[in-house]
């Protein structure tokens, strides 16, 4: 990890790049704000550990230069400072930092923020890696457009309103709706498995097609459950696999590819499934047109205890607005319509 020291006090700047010289990191040091920023432009940071009280640009106005520029990767950024009054930390966040160590400086808090910053990057690199094998995937269909993030999107909206529904509250927390808005792209990565013909097939699907098509569950499942094993560590290989073999399940058993019915199906996959349904109903298809969204609405609430679980109904309904927005948002330019999504 490359990481930056700005500091114009010699001793404190000295005191962190020995820690993280220790530690093993490369560092490069800069003696005041306008030296900083020269670097970060030149440089490729993972993190910038900014004094806040520097000459020429202190650390709050570097750090919002940071976040206005125009960066390939994401750039962690710490704030120096003895303030510690809740409006100095309002005016810290708001300028785009992500956290604060304190003067002066102690060892410990320097690493465990280090290793900190070090999970938060790993996270997005990951999430980065999710969103690209889902794309390959996706790729395969040139017509589906911006189907997946219009579906991270609804799934992370009903997790977060899932949060508060009693009963839910503990299953999903920060850490679940952080990984289903990550995972749920990879819903329909088995369509890898599908031959063209089915796959890109201009219209609607025989029912034999369409029986070739639903392999594409169980696939997407199988190639997810080898790599958890593979590496059971990684925890959201667990809730992909989940998504891409349920979320084509149903709340009464009639689903496929299991038949799984009610709380058998993983509540990431209930999620995943209202949301792509949804997606699907307000899509244009090559063979039907787009449904409003009053009636996208009315066929979910009319699947309730049926196709959908019917707590998330209930909690679909209450955001129901809210995702007619960010469909709106997130809508295919015109031309863009799906064959099956």
């Amino acid at each position: 990890m490359h990481i930056l020291v700005a500091d114009d006090d010699d001793v404190s700047r000295e005191i962190v790049l020995h820690q993280l010289l220790h530690l093993g990191y490369r560092v490069r040091t800069a003696v005041d704000g306008d030296d900083a920023w020269m670097q970060i432009v030149d440089n490729d940071f993972d993190v910038a550990i900014l004094d806040w009280d520097m000459p020429g640009l202190t650390g709050p106005e570097l750090c919002r230069k940071i976040r206005e520029s125009d960066r390939e990767h994401y750039l962690y950024v710490m704030l120096l400072t003895a303030r510690n009054r809740s409006e100095h930390v309002v005016q810290g966040l708001r300028s785009g930092a992500d956290a604060f160590v304190s003067k002066p400086i102690g060892v410990e808090e320097l690493t465990a923020r280090i290793e900190v910053a070090e999970r938060m990057l790993a996270m997005e690199t990951r999430d980065v890696a999710i969103f690209a094998l889902a794309r390959l995937a996706e790729s395969r269909d040139p017509e589906t457009g911006m189907h997946l993030e219009r579906v991270r999107t609804y799934a992370r909206s009903l997790a977060q309103e899932l949060a508060q529904v009693q009963g839910l509250g503990d299953e999903v927390d920060g850490e679940f709706i952080r990984l289903i808005w990550a995972t749920s792209p990879l819903h329909d990565i088995g369509k890898v498995g599908i031959p063209d013909a089915v796959l890109l097939k201009p219209g609607r699907l025989t029912p034999e097609e369409f029986a070739v098509m639903k392999q594409h569950a169980q696939i997407g499942a199988d190639t997810l459950q080898a790599a958890f094993e593979r590496f059971p560590r990684v925890r959201f290989l667990q809730m992909a696999r989940e998504i891409a073999a349920g979320h084509h399940e149903r709340w009464d058993g009639s689903g496929y590819p299991a038949g799984l019915r009610g709380n058998e199906i993983p509540l990431s996959a209930r999620i995943v499934s209202v949301a792509d349904v949804y997606d699907a109903l307000t899509s244009k298809r090559v063979y039907k047109d787009a449904f409003s969204h009053a009636d996208a609405v009315q066929s979910i609430r009319e699947g309730a205890g049926t196709q959908f679980d019917p707590r998330l109904v209930e909690a679909f309904l209450r955001v129901a607005d809210t995702w007619e927005r960010l469909g709106s948002q997130l809508r295919d330019p015109v031309g863009c319509e799906s064959v099956l999504a």
